[in-house]
């Protein structure tokens, strides 16, 4: 089945062959988009409490989020905080809802980054900090949000251990916020306003 952040969940398919996978090992190790599962046959095998939100329809906690134009679907009964197969991401709404509003952000931001980086991990934490950084919703104390939350996890296969990954976004952090700085520094400072001139009479 699907699911992206940590957690080994698996749901196997209607008519699927396949070994039941994490949604990024199958999609993108060897499973094919075109054969693989589409939208709408995730929903049907999600049941009834699985909804999907149209791109562009999507909040958290009030902030709009996108993942170029692919939809959503909230699964409250998917085993992993969020997970993505190719045209589509998912999140456990039940199970982000506790989550401060930069780790809720940065799971779906990864989820996001698994449809442009394919199944790399890092490749995907480093996917949401940039995001993070460019629309403005992750600032130093969202970072450590996010780490304490993904240190937790002890890694398996597929995802590197959440200390490690952490280590590795503090870094790219810091390297973008260095480049923000410098390239404010030499931008053009702006003209002083000058008084209008008019032609008349002294």
């Amino acid at each position: 089945m699907i699911f992206a952040l940590l957690g080994a969940a698996s749901i196997l398919f209607c008519g699927a062959a396949h070994a039941p996978l994490a949604a990024q090992e199958w999609a993108y190790r060897g499973g094919s988009p075109k054969s693989g599962p589409t939208l709408q046959e995730y929903l049907k095998q999600a049941g009834p409490d699985a909804k999907l939100v149209v791109h562009g329809a999507l909040t958290i906690d009030g902030q709009r989020v996108n993942c170029g134009k692919r939809p959503t679907v909230l699964n409250p009964n998917f085993d992993s905080w969020g997970g993505a197969f190719p045209g589509f991401v998912i999140l456990n709404n039940n199970k982000i809802a506790p989550l401060s509003t930069p780790t809720k952000l940065y799971v779906y931001s990864h989820e996001c980054g698994h449809q442009f980086v394919g199944a790399d991990e890092g490749k995907a934490d480093l996917f949401a900090i940039r995001r993070g950084v460019r629309w403005g919703w992750l600032d130093a104390l969202g970072l450590e949000d996010i780490c304490t939350f993904i240190s937790q996890l002890k890694g398996d296969s597929v995802h590197p251990p959440g200390t490690k990954r952490c280590k590795t976004m503090r870094k790219y952090y810091r390297e973008l916020i260095e480049k923000d700085k410098t390239r404010a520094a030499s931008a053009p400072k702006p003209r002083p306003a000058t008084k209008a001139r008019t032609l008349g009479p002294q």
